[in-house]
């Protein structure tokens, strides 16, 4: 058992995860690695200053297939696994947070979710453009008034023969004003929208060519300034029954599978940042002097910098076994949540250790280090707080909440018969 590692999860599971990448994970590791150097690094400086969007990065990603790298070649996808994405996004958002939020839209929020609960028409005609990177894609449930809460949501969907009626605003959606298709949530019963009952919630397909849309963009972000932030509007917006994603009623059962996978893209992009902190700041103390020497030889920064490994290698762990349990058509709701918490609040704490280490010039932008903090704050706060997850796995320790059995969320490479 060369390469593996077997340990008790959960409590009744065991969990054998094999550490050594294939050698297509390799090699796209490597091709992600050199596209960010390359077409990103370079600019992120001056992109993140102006807060300038460049879609033309969104084209090249999708000329090398990452966004549809773990949707099936049957689809128009690269048809890797779960733990290829993982990857993918690590590597994305160890240069910076808006490419990965790209991929955690675009392909973990949008297609995944239409591969796991759309009809094949519907597949056809949206998804396969999206792998594809033709067309852009995000998710549109949170509202100005309901992020966590999200029967609060106010949206909703009448239907009217053979089409609905939609009407509804969505607000901090990542690729507002450039995407293509939306995912978009909201009531079509309104009795049991009065009384707070999820299953009165439905999910629909949008397109931004449709009479009624409209859309801005947010500006003077906190972070992850290269990337579009902002809100659509639906008013009076028709749309075929051919658009309704599963049945009338299992929108809320929609939103969560598709945080689900949003959440994991978020754990291991965080997990990025920690390990761009970390080289960041393992750089700058073999080249810093203070009180005639390097201050890598100062106790306290190799404190910092001990720490951040720990963080680093802790997060990488924690999304690879969420992808495992992905891939192997487990359930993995707890497991990934638990990646997600636990890489955001690390990266947090290893981009502020990082300024630290740089000092003064941690300050400036100047170095890479205070975007690093910058751009992490928002994932502490989306796809789930940093609060809701604590309490969600303080629920499962305590027996308060059971996990699910895995429903439509065996690895998108092998197709499973509807549970429905």
């Amino acid at each position: 058992m060369a390469g593996q590692f077997v340990i008790p999860i959960f409590e009744e599971r065991i969990l054998m995860i094999e550490f050594e990448l294939t050698e297509d994970h390799k090699a796209l590791t490597q091709t992600v690695r050199e596209f960010a150097q390359k077409e990103v690094a370079p600019f992120i400086k001056e992109w993140d200053e102006k807060q300038e969007f460049h879609p033309e990065v969104l084209k090249k990603m999708g000329d090398l297939n990452l966004l549809g790298v773990c949707v099936p070649e049957e689809y128009g996808g690269a048809g890797f696994d779960y733990i290829s994405l993982g990857l993918v996004c690590e590597e994305l958002e160890a240069v910076d947070t808006f490419m990965r939020v790209v991929m955690s839209v675009h392909t973990g929020l949008n297609s995944l979710t239409l591969y796991s609960w759309g009809t094949e028409d519907q597949k056809r005609k949206y998804l396969v453009p999206q792998a594809k990177g033709e067309k852009l894609a995000t998710y549109g449930l949170t509202e100005p008034g309901a992020g966590s809460d999200v029967v609060g949501s106010r949206s909703t969907a009448r239907r009217d023969g053979d089409e609905y009626v939609l009407n509804g605003e969505k607000m901090w959606i990542s690729l507002a004003d450039v995407a293509d298709n939306f995912l978009f949530f909201c009531w079509t019963d309104e009795e049991k929208r009065r009384k707070r009952d999820h299953s009165g919630m439905s999910c629909f397909i949008v397109e931004r060519s449709m009479k009624g849309f409209s859309s801005g963009t947010i500006h003077g972000k906190l972070g992850i300034r290269a990337g579009n932030t902002g809100y659509f509007s639906l008013q009076d917006v028709r749309v075929p029954k051919e658009n309704l994603v599963g049945e009338e009623g299992e929108g809320f059962k929609i939103a969560m599978f598709a945080l689900e996978q949003g959440r994991y893209t978020v754990a291991a992009g965080a997990t990025g940042v920690i390990r761009a902190s970390r080289d960041a700041s393992v750089s700058y103390a073999l080249q810093r002097e203070t009180f005639g020497t390097k201050i890598a030889n100062h106790q306290l920064v190799k404190q910092k910098i001990a720490e951040m490994e720990s963080d680093y290698q802790m997060s990488h762990l924690l999304w690879l076994r969420a992808g495992y349990l992905k891939n192997t058509g487990q359930a993995n709701g707890r497991a990934t949540s638990l990646a997600k918490w636990q890489a955001t609040v690390r990266s947090e704490k290893a981009a502020s250790m990082a300024i630290e280490v740089h000092g003064a010039n941690g300050y400036s932008n100047d170095y890479p280090v205070e975007r690093y903090l910058r751009n992490c704050k928002a994932a502490i706060i989306y796809e789930g707080t940093r609060d809701i997850h604590t309490l969600m796995q303080a629920d499962w320790a305590l027996g308060l909440k059971t996990e699910k059995p895995a429903r439509k969320s065996l690895p998108p490479w092998k197709a499973a018969e509807s549970e429905r």
